[in-house]
């Protein structure tokens, strides 16, 4: 029933992640590790640690270290575009992870192997022909991501505005929304598109608790509407800043650079270079749409705090209208 989307207590994310309000943390690379995965999860949501940007054995320690400080539900993301993934797989299996969010892969590469353990697999789409396909490998759920998000997108562009009525008609699994959500306002009217929670990456970002250098989350702060463009569609479309790595992009698409020649531009460890060690020059900065109405790093329970009340307050007041 539609009621049961904004009633928590019955709410299908809430009830499938054993969680008290249906936010989650996206598993962002250079962002989500253990300690943000912690304040989000003890607020009431669902804390997220991001394995795209972890050497296996480093994602054991985040794993293990979360274990150590709290007894909330968790999950890990696993970005399919990287290496060793065999091996992550076998990590989140032997350390008991209890949810996987896996994306930019096919769905049913390791479903079913997860579910077996007893996993809650859910799976980021940007598509209803990808939300198909990830409903039919057996996922438990499902995020669509819209257009606004940061770092790793589809090559659709479709906003989320539009992709969430248009997954919501065709597939029967909980639903969470991506891309351009950071407040109570952006989750109430997710959830009134069909949505049953919300993944929030880029504001948690701008958290005290995100492993994110200081100067990549002041940068953040200070970013404009129309400061971010989704690029590098050749490749792997992402939503970045408009910095002086990305005019060296813009510079290659202007003279017809070849797939291979951005591919080198592109070089290795960028993203790592800006978002986690600060180069706000040369490194890679992913962020969302939604960076031009952050103002502010704050902790992250607080961040969540904020969203649920903005939802709570809203909702009361349709209620009464």
């Amino acid at each position: 029933m539609i009621e049961d989307r904004f009633n928590f207590q019955k709410n299908r994310v809430c009830k499938l992640f054993g969680i008290e309000y249906p936010v989650i943390q996206a598993g962002m690379i250079w962002v989500s590790g253990w300690k943000l995965a912690r304040a989000v999860s003890d607020a009431g949501g669902l804390g997220i640690i991001g394995a795209g940007s972890m050497y296996p054995d480093v994602l054991r320690e985040h794993i293990l270290k979360f274990k150590a400080h709290s007894r909330r539900p968790f999950a890990v993301n696993v970005p399919m575009l990287y290496p060793d993934l065999d091996t992550i797989i076998d990590i989140i299996i032997e350390e008991k992870v209890p949810i996987v969010f896996t994306s930019a892969g096919n769905p049913a590469t390791y479903t079913s192997r997860l579910k077996d353990e007893g996993l809650k697999v859910v799976h980021v789409v940007s598509s209803v022909k990808f939300a198909l396909k990830a409903q039919a490998a057996g996922v438990d759920a499902v995020v669509a991501e819209g257009f606004e998000a940061g770092g790793h997108n589809g090559r659709e562009e479709t906003t989320t505005m539009v992709l969430i009525p248009a997954v919501r008609k065709e597939v029967d699994i909980p639903l969470i929304a991506a891309g351009g959500i950071g407040s109570g306002a952006s989750m109430m009217a997710a959830m009134a598109l069909g949505a049953e929670g919300v993944q929030v990456g880029s504001r948690f970002a701008a958290s005290e608790e995100s492993s994110a250098h200081q100067a990549f989350k002041q940068a953040i702060v200070e970013a404009k509407e129309g400061d971010t463009i989704l690029t590098l569609k050749e490749l792997a479309p992402v939503r970045l800043i408009k910095n002086k790595f990305y005019q060296q992009i813009k510079a290659a698409y202007e003279r017809g650079a070849s797939v291979e020649e951005l591919r080198q531009i592109l070089g290795r460890a960028r993203a790592k270079k800006g978002m986690f060690e600060g180069d706000l020059d040369e490194g890679e900065l992913e962020i969302g749409q939604i960076s031009a109405i952050i103002d502010s790093v704050l902790p992250a329970g607080k961040i969540l705090n904020q969203i649920v009340e903005e939802f709570q307050s809203l909702r009361e007041q349709i209620s009464r209208a």
